[in-house]
């Protein structure tokens, strides 16, 4: 996690997609061009909709949110602006999500106010996580394998 001014977006973008090696990243169309300025990656707009074997195909995907959660740590998705669909959060193993300062709450139940209740949700809060059956844990097997998170603030 890292803070910015909204101009310092797209350097913390780069430097998250450079340390994975990414060469490409996949956004919605509505993200802001900015966020993706000068990254040096080929960008990918999820529209027309990308297959799942085009985005599988993708390194990395970029994202807003619809709320962050400070007592969790919990980010939540709900394919509102500058998000896209749900799928391209889910596919690529690399999740950049920009969290504005004012959308970040206290508590899980004034996120919980905020969202609308008939929105697909998808809320972060840690590694996804499954065991076999001899209870050996494997994480990152459901979405990204790496998350990083860019708050923006109005300073």
């Amino acid at each position: 996690m890292v803070e910015s001014t909204k101009e310092g977006v797209a350097d913390h973008v780069r430097r998250f997609l450079e340390r994975q090696n990414s060469e490409s990243v996949v956004a919605s169309g509505d993200l802001p061009p900015s966020w993706l300025a000068d990254t040096g990656v080929a960008v990918v707009l999820d529209g027309p909709p990308l297959s799942v074997t085009q985005l599988d195909a993708v390194d990395a995907t970029v994202s807003g949110c619809a709320v962050a959660i400070s007592e969790t740590g919990t980010i939540v998705l709900d394919a509102g602006a500058r998000q896209g669909r749900r799928i391209i959060s889910l596919i690529p193993d690399h999740l950049i999500v920009v969290v504005d300062e004012g959308q970040i709450v206290e508590v899980v139940p004034e996120a919980v106010a905020r969202l609308d209740a008939s929105a697909t949700q998808t809320w972060i809060s840690g590694p996804s996580a499954t065991s076999d059956i001899e209870l050996e844990r494997i994480e990152g097997v459901h979405g990204p394998r790496v998350l990083d998170v860019i708050i923006v603030r109005a300073y």
